[in-house]
């Protein structure tokens, strides 16, 4: 394959990616490809779902992580090496340092979910908590490895990394050789620039669309001005892809190679994930699900067969069980109601009892009965419910009015 310009030829080819598989062969996982019935009868053509959320550590960053290890120098190596991340690079640089025999250090911001620092350090690396925000993590990873010594790795902006993540590609092409696009997430873009080197390299005909959260877009302003521009205060509860600056490796593959970059919203970040969650039976966090989002979004913007990449599972706990609840309410299958009523023995069971009738399970009550904002004889109720849909929803609010009682928006 030629690429456009002599001075925009990558600073990764086909070469390195199929080196990087080799050097892979029996640490990486070659993950599954799935099926999608539902999103393929969406978007009407087969969509295939690869799933790096069972990569060993739960994401794709031990692809581009052991390659950029394996591949430092004996002194280097003993050196050491030293990384920041919220929890998915920290993870794979842990592993693929202790399976290389490698001393690590990795930086996370303080506010890192508790499993994605149990995690690590369960791979062997030594945690440091440092900083509120990722910037603040990264600085002093930096700092640390200016004064001792140890080699900086760092999550996208290396061409070893991209070559490790572009391995993604090959097994695409392998396991789905009639594959017409492919959706991936875009963060920094170490990934999105591994697969797009490898896929065009071999397959130029094949679509590559990049999705970023709307909230932190870097990609397309920067594509526009021609050079990297940062985000100010990216905002996204797709921690995995929230970067607020791309990479200046992967910006140059990602300019020349990927054919278009797509934003998606928070609510169908939440949509795509709850439909991971119940439809495929697979537990992928936000950044993950955005090309399943970007599928939902549009449908009928992707030439088939399509393959969406997951490219991540590790999802807190904590919001996951946010994220889902927020996914129901995007689908109306969760509404969450205020309401005043007249504070009198047995009000709260009638409204129980108005509410059992348009068939609406209630999942919380919260009942105030002493406020300012409220008169003497008034109670203000608010309900968490579960519902059937946007039409329920609106039965469930036409029931209520009709009661007598007064919603409070």
């Amino acid at each position: 394959m030629s690429y456009r310009t002599a001075d925009s030829l990558p600073p990764v080819t086909l070469d390195d990616v199929r080196g990087a598989q080799k050097m892979l062969t029996g640490v990486a996982r070659v993950t599954a490809m799935e099926g999608s019935r539902h999103l393929s009868q969406l978007v009407g053509a087969p969509v295939h779902l690869k799933c790096e959320n069972l990569q060993r550590t739960g994401s794709f960053k031990l692809r581009g992580a052991y390659v950029r290890i394996a591949g430092l120098l004996p002194e280097e190596r003993a050196a050491g090496v030293v990384a920041a991340s919220a929890g998915n690079h920290a993870q794979g640089v842990a592993l693929a340092s202790s399976l290389l025999g490698v001393r690590s250090t990795v930086f996370m911001p303080k506010g890192a979910p508790l499993p994605k620092i149990s995690a690590t350090q369960d791979y062997g690396a030594e945690v440091r908590l440092h900083g509120q925000v990722v910037d603040e993590t990264l600085a002093a990873a930096q700092e640390y490895a200016a004064e001792t010594g140890a080699v900086f790795i760092h999550p996208f902006d290396h061409p070893d990394v991209i070559a490790g993540q572009g391995t993604v590609g090959l097994e695409i092409l392998e396991q789905c050789p009639e594959v017409r696009t492919i959706v991936v997430g875009i963060g920094g873009g170490g990934l999105a620039a591994g697969i797009a080197i490898a896929v065009k390299s071999l397959r130029p005909d094949v679509r590559i669309v990049g999705v970023q959260a709307a909230g932190a877009a870097a990609y397309p302003p920067s594509l526009a001005a021609g050079r990297p521009v940062a985000v100010e205060n990216p905002v996204t509860m797709a921690d995995g892809i929230r970067v607020g600056r791309p990479g200046d490796v992967p910006f140059r593959i990602i300019g020349d190679l990927v054919d278009e970059v797509r934003t998606v919203t928070e609510d169908a970040l939440a949509t795509a994930l709850l439909l991971c969650l119940e439809r495929a039976k697979l537990v992928v966090e936000p950044a993950g699900a955005s090309p399943v989002a970007a599928l939902l979004s549009d449908p009928g913007a992707f030439e088939g067969p399509v393959v969406a990449v997951l490219s991540g599972g590790n999802v807190d706990p904590v919001l996951l069980q946010r994220v889902l609840r927020h996914g129901m309410a995007a689908q109306g299958r969760y509404l969450a109601v205020r309401l005043r009523l007249t504070d009198r023995p047995g009000a709260l069971a009638t409204l129980l009892g108005v509410l059992s009738v348009v068939d609406a399970n209630v999942l919380d009550v919260s009942h105030v009965r002493t406020d300012p904002r409220l008169g003497l004889t008034e109670a203000e109720v608010e309900l968490h419910l579960e519902t059937k849909g946007p039409v329920h929803c609106v039965e469930v609010g036409q029931a209520l009015r009709e009661a007598g009682y007064t919603v409070i928006d």
